[in-house]
């Protein structure tokens, strides 16, 4: 999962491979889009989140073992999200990427749910697991399983009538991590394909704002500030934080951040990347056999998702 370049008050860590200095500093990839009119209307209070479905759920996904592209674990969790929006609008957004290591299908999957204003906001989170890993005792409980579980707990939250609002749709994005070693070419095949595709077709242009989940399950929560992220985009996000009374657990450090929002955020659109890379100590659970279900908390899920919902409810009345 993820590349990561700079660092603010603490010592670097990278998703795949460390860089020369902890300390290099990178551009972002594009300049931060203007923020927008400031809220006309006071946003409610959005729905709070079932996190222990949403632990369960991460327990089920879990339960399949290792799911990087290609295997039949990876076909198989597949068919578990798809089976949970039954009767929902899904889309997929399926291809063969050409990667160092062969070619592979990758899919992402799209549940939509209409809102009264025009204008879309992406929630995503990837729901492979490491490729270099995939024979290890490696299962991805944090970095993969709670970003697909959140989804669909998101899922339930949005269901049913047509919310007053943006629409929202929830994307499970694959191939997210490298192949072989994290680098602009082998990493976020999904979002790179899919941002393509919907600069294309004219969706970009509608894209309100683009939320992305990762690694959001660590009983020991701290959401990083990204500085790849919309400063507007990452200042509502903690006002959502404030507004729950989870600020402490949001935006102690500043890091600079290669993940599944970088596709999007060199074509313009707004992103806010929610991750902790602070995953145990010196980060040592991550990419390692040692994320599993017991480093995870509920509480953890509660505090990121009722964050991005309540978000979702603020940018709804800008």
């Amino acid at each position: 999962m993820l590349g990561l370049f700079s660092v603010a008050c603490s010592a670097g860590r990278e998703g795949k491979t460390p860089p020369a200095s902890p300390r290099e500093s990178s551009s972002a990839s594009a300049p931060a889009p203007a923020a927008p009119p400031a809220p006309s209307v006071e946003a409610g209070l959005a729905p709070t989140i079932n996190a222990p479905r949403a632990m369960q759920y991460t327990k089920e996904v879990v339960a399949f073992g290792a799911r990087p592209i290609g295997s039949e674990n990876h076909r198989k969790l597949e068919q578990y999200i798809v089976g949970h929006l039954k009767g929902d609008e899904v889309e997929d957004d399926s291809f063969v990427a050409d990667t160092v290591e062969g070619k592979f299908p990758v899919r992402n999957i799209i549940a939509k749910y209409p809102g009264t204003k025009d204008g879309i906001i992406v929630i995503a989170g990837h729901y492979d697991t490491n490729y270099p890993l995939r024979n290890t005792a490696f299962v991805g409980a944090n970095d993969g399983g709670s970003s697909t579980a959140i989804l669909l707990e998101f899922a339930n939250q949005l269901r049913g009538k047509k919310r007053e609002g943006y629409s929202v749709w929830l994307l499970w994005t694959d191939g997210e991590e490298a192949v072989k070693q994290w680098s602009d070419s082998d990493s976020v095949y999904g979002t790179r394909h899919l941002a393509a595709r919907w600069q294309k077709d004219g969706t970009i242009k509608k894209i309100k704002a683009f939320l992305l989940a990762d690694m959001i399950g660590d009983a020991d929560l701290n959401i990083e500030r990204e500085s790849n992220s919309a400063p507007w985009l990452e200042d509502l996000v903690y006002q959502a934080a404030m507004k729950l009374g989870y600020q402490s657990h949001f935006f102690a450090r500043t890091l600079e951040i290669e993940d599944d929002h970088l596709p999007f955020v060199k074509l313009g659109v707004p992103c806010a990347d929610l991750i902790d890379l602070d995953y145990g100590y010196g980060n040592v659970f991550h990419h390692s056999p040692q994320d599993t279900m017991d480093k995870l908390s509920p509480k953890s899920l509660q505090i990121a998702g009722d964050v991005i919902l309540q978000t979702v409810w603020m940018l709804d009345a800008r």
